[in-house]
């Protein structure tokens, strides 16, 4: 398979780790396990110990304390550029919302994975710096339209909402008023600002966003305890994505397990809309396949994106591509087998989400031949 665009990551560490911190890192939780209970006894740490221990010269499955050894002895810049550019990546698209002490910085990372890199803005992130660096609740609007398009400018490719951690994704679909955002900032400021949680300022970024005319990254699905899991479908977002449609600009829903099945139905029944696979594939592992084949089931192929969403660890950039390009391989070869799909269809199909479909949505240049 092709080079492969990753369409939503983070970055990853500048240093080495222990096991806990392996550990923690291949989970959702922010918190260790309990006595006896691994987190690497899973899906994901036995799809890790599989894809990963080949790129620092140790044998598939090997033991994860031989594998954390190599690693120690390796350093971590030599680690984790074995592991990125044993991904196979050319681009990145990189949300630089996630705050992490140690870590790379994104040119750092483009070079240790040899891939060129774009930066994903985080709306949320951005209002918490209008507010930290003093406003006005009157002003607030528009110093926060002159904060975001500052940070476009300097080249970012699309923005990222996180507001179903934040609220849910019921979002209705009006925007709000000015006079309701002014009265919601003058709120949020007397408080001392700090984490967005108010739904008016919330919705006032997501909208603002939408106006920057890039396209917009939606969270769905599952992700850490942080979340209501319930509120995070993103069919509780179809009132907006309906309202939306009218800006023109692509939706990404990003993640979608367990909802899959309905992105999958939103991407096919509004044009703007796309579903994109990341974290997901990752934490299913040999699961993978079944996931892929559902999210095949109403998506049209020219609608699905690839992504790792690795953070922290550059082993979850290899294993997110090595099990998806497993997977859908995999897959596709069950279905021209049984007749239900021509190895032309499969071909064009893996083209289709393996970059060419991302690099439509977002606008990239071609890869270098």
């Amino acid at each position: 398979m092709a080079l492969l665009v990753d369409g939503h990551c983070h970055l990853t560490l500048a240093g080495d780790l222990d096991r806990p911190a392996l550990e923690l890192a291949c989970s959702e939780a922010d918190l260790p396990p309990p006595t006896g209970v691994s987190y690497l006894d899973g899906q994901l740490g036995v799809a890790l110990r599989r894809w990963c221990p080949q790129a620092l010269g140790l044998p598939a499955h090997a033991r994860i304390d031989d594998y954390l050894a190599r690693r120690a002895e390796l350093g971590w810049r030599v680690a984790s550029r074995a592991l990125l550019r044993s991904a196979d990546l050319s681009a990145l698209l990189v949300d630089t919302g996630l705050q992490h002490d140690g870590l790379t910085s994104l040119a750092e990372l483009g070079m240790l994975a040899d891939a060129a890199v774009h930066e994903v803005v985080r709306l949320e992130q951005v209002a918490e710096g209008v507010a930290a660096e003093g406003v006005e609740a009157s002003g607030f609007a528009d110093a926060y339209t002159e904060a975001l398009g500052a940070r476009i400018r300097d080249g970012a490719v699309a923005v990222k909402s996180i507001i179903a951690y934040r609220w849910g994704l019921n979002i209705p679909p009006e925007r709000p008023s000015p006079a309701d955002v002014t009265r919601a900032a003058g709120a949020w400021l007397r408080d001392g600002g700090g984490r967005l949680t108010d739904s008016v300022l919330l919705r006032h970024a997501l909208w603002a966003g939408v106006d920057c005319g890039l396209p917009v990254q939606l969270h769905t699905g599952f992700g850490d305890r942080d979340l209501a899991l319930a509120d995070a479908d993103p069919a509780r977002a179809q009132p907006f994505l309906a309202a939306v449609a009218r800006a023109g600009v692509p939706v990404i829903l990003l993640h979608c397990y367990p909802f899959h099945r309905n992105a999958g139905w939103l991407a096919q029944v509004y044009p703007h809309v796309y579903l994109d696979i990341g974290l997901s594939v990752g934490h299913l592992g040999a699961r993978a396949d079944a996931f892929l084949a559902e999210c095949l089931e109403l998506a049209p192929f020219g609608k699905v994106l690839f992504s790792t969403d690795a953070y922290l660890l550059p082993e979850l950039y290899l294993l997110g591509a090595a099990q998806f390009r497993h997977s859908l391989a995999g897959l596709l070869d069950g279905w021209i087998a049984e007749d239900a799909m021509s190895t032309d269809d499969a071909e064009h199909l893996v083209g289709l989400i393996a970059g060419d479909n991302a690099r439509r949505v977002y606008q990239l240049p071609d890869p270098a031949p």
